[in-house]
């Protein structure tokens, strides 16, 4: 997994708990370098840095990239949702950014979505997507003290909870990651037995 990011491998754990498989991070390949996202899609940023870990490690690999896009700011964050307040990432200061930006849309103007597109490499070269989208709004003030990123502004009408408020089990089938990785774990089992990809 193209990432050192926990929160996402503890997603993918869960997901790929049946398939007989080790799920190793950048962390155990030190000797790769960081991969520059400056990519214009979501595709684009998770097909590079696939591709330059299957390279490097000599194992099938996958890649995320995903994000926030938010109606009322024409689709921003978009790409830039990780280092929306600048650099270094940083959460807390990215929503305290989105928050000042959306500071007079009224609640019914606050639609939003998370978006995030899976790669899937083979040392070989070629790459394989997947991708996953869930549709809420952005609240006014934060809720909950789960998930990560935007989670504790990002509010399922239906459900009536935010991201931050639901367990990992809730949260998986529904979110855009859960989404792209049962896409992504599909092709996976494809590919490690041997079947051909359509």
């Amino acid at each position: 997994m193209a990432s050192r990011n926990k929160g996402k491998l503890l997603e993918l754990t869960r997901l790929l708990d049946e398939i007989p498989v080790d799920i190793l991070t950048l962390g155990a390949f030190p000797e790769l370098p960081e991969t520059t996202e400056d990519g214009q899609t979501f595709f684009e940023n998770a097909a590079k840095k696939a591709q330059e870990a299957a390279r490097g490690s000599g194992i099938l690999t996958i890649a995320d990239d995903s994000g926030l896009e938010v109606d009322a700011l024409g689709g921003l964050p978009g790409i830039h949702s990780a280092r929306f307040a600048g650099e270094p990432a940083d959460d807390t200061r990215n929503n305290k950014k989105l928050l000042k930006l959306l500071h007079d849309v009224p609640p019914e103007k606050r639609t939003a979505r998370f978006v995030c597109v899976i790669a899937v490499a083979t040392p070989g070269g070629e790459v394989y997507s997947a991708q996953g989208q869930c549709d809420g709004v952005i609240l006014e003030e934060p809720r909950g003290c789960g998930g990560f990123g935007y989670d504790p502004l990002f509010y399922i009408p239906r459900l009536q909870k935010t991201f931050a408020e639901l367990t990992v089990e809730e949260k998986n089938p529904l979110s855009h990651r859960g989404k792209a990785l049962q896409e992504a774990v599909a092709i996976i089992r494809r590919l490690i037995t041997g079947r051909a990809l359509k």
